[in-house]
């Protein structure tokens, strides 16, 4: 008898009223496997970022669930989902406050109250993935967005979370940074991470996600493997989501989703 595996992530009719009746999420049940890297799509005010907050605890449901491994968070705080799930803000200076970027990425281990050389281990890793070795004495503030972009990541990296949500992790990023940046995710992917994107970003969508969900007015629309959300044309257009021009151009060539041009 094979046991069903539990996904990692899972939500229940979810649903979210802000104060003074303002519907953000409608019974919203979906499913996040072990090792996946998820796309969260649709336009602004779709709820994206209200679902995302959900999972770590920032907010907590109106109605429906949430669990982390088949338990409901609903009882544990946000510094417990943490050591599980790490959130990393669109903005990084919504998240960066030390005087070093050294200090910023042993914060979390430190706050784990982790052994001083497990947390050094840590940040040594976290400086070598993200690159950072030339910066790490720098103070954060004087760094290029997109550097401070990295340290953001590398200080929720570093707490080891198996699941990390990236909140429109390209904007404001030329093409080059934006591509360095996202293999690095690519790469925590293939080491085991699940990743999931908020982003608008359909070039990111296409090129390195494995699955989407399409949200609309609080509403889940469609989910599935992203090659498929990406071929459903008209469903995108109901959303103002435009695919990539490639996959475009392979719509109307007639050419098979998987016969597409390199992005």
């Amino acid at each position: 008898m094979v046991l069903e595996k539990k996904p990692v992530i899972e939500t229940r009719n979810l649903s979210h009223v802000y104060e003074g009746g303002i519907v953000a999420l409608k019974d919203i049940s979906v499913k996040i496997e072990d090792g996946d890297f998820i796309g969260l799509i649709g336009q602004n005010g779709s709820g994206k970022t209200t679902f995302a907050k959900h999972l770590i605890g920032l907010l907590r449901p109106t109605n429906g669930s949430v669990l982390l491994d088949g338990t409901d968070i609903s009882n544990m705080s946000v510094a417990h989902i943490s050591h599980d799930i790490g959130f990393v803000f669109q903005n990084p200076d919504h998240q960066i406050f030390c005087p070093t970027v050294f200090e910023e990425i042993l914060f979390g281990p430190k706050n784990q109250a982790l052994p001083v050389n497990e947390c050094n281990e840590r940040v040594q890793d976290a400086i070598a993935r993200f690159r950072l070795d030339p910066y790490v004495q720098f103070p954060p503030a004087v760094l290029g967005f997109g550097l401070r972009r990295k340290v953001s990541l590398a200080a929720v990296y570093a707490m080891k979370p198996r699941v990390l949500i990236l909140d429109e992790p390209t904007v404001g990023l030329d093409r080059k940074s934006s591509m360095d940046l996202m293999e690095i995710v690519r790469e925590l992917n293939d080491n085991g991470h699940t990743i999931i994107i908020i982003t608008h970003d359909m070039r990111v969508i296409a090129e390195y996600t494995k699955t989407s969900f399409v949200l609309k007015s609080g509403e889940l629309l469609a989910a599935g493997s992203t090659a498929r959300i990406l071929s459903e044309f008209e469903m995108l257009k109901t959303t103002q989501i435009n695919p990539p021009q490639v996959i475009q151009l392979s719509h109307k060539l007639g050419l098979k989703i998987d016969e597409r041009l390199p992005l």
